[in-house]
């Protein structure tokens, strides 16, 4: 902003730019809040390094059931931050994360997807990382395909985990195939 310019502009320069921050801070946080899946159940955590007067840094076991694919959970380990600013929520987390969906009962699917489709999405950091689990089909092998990754605003994460679903008979009920449930 040029330095002669009169107050009322710097006051509307001034709101532009708090709106415009604004903006972009909530099209960069609503979506991360609405995953594409309920909450994911904590199993359990493991502290990996102790601080004396802030929570340790941990690794955390969570298990979530795919909202689309009935008879298919994933389990995913992650880091949390402890510290000074793991306590008030600032650290940006890690993306080391790992992966594991298995089947679990009778496959069925409640509604067609598509190849790549997030499954669950969670906020790794105050307003620009989040990690996403999403979901494709191996056709050829009849496979569900999980892939765990996290991304940022800016610049992304190459770090990856990869989990396989082969579909296969439970019990009397036949293999669906997940071909069939492609968009």
């Amino acid at each position: 902003m040029p330095p002669n310019v009169g107050m009322p502009q710097k006051m509307r320069y001034v709101v532009k730019s708090l709106v415009g921050l604004v903006a972009l801070g909530l099209a960069v946080v609503l979506p991360s809040l609405a995953s594409a899946s309920d909450d994911p159940d904590l199993i359990f955590k493991r502290s990996t390094v102790w601080h004396f007067l802030t929570p340790d840094h941990k690794l955390a076991v969570y298990a979530i059931d795919d909202p689309v694919v009935e008879g298919v959970a994933c389990h995913f380990t992650l880091p949390e931050k402890g510290g000074v600013s793991g306590m008030f929520g600032l650290a940006e987390e890690t993306s080391d994360i790992s992966l594991a969906c298995r089947q679990v009962g009778p496959i069925s699917f409640k509604e067609k997807f598509e190849q790549g489709e997030d499954m669950y999405r969670q906020s790794r950091s105050l307003f620009f990382k989040k990690m996403q689990i999403v979901r494709g089909c191996d056709v050829k092998r009849n496979v569900l395909v999980y892939l765990v990754y996290s991304d940022k605003l800016i610049e992304g994460s190459p770090k990856n985990s990869t989990s396989t679903v082969p579909i296969m008979p439970w019990g009397d009920v036949p293999a669906l195939k997940c071909a069939d449930w492609l968009k």
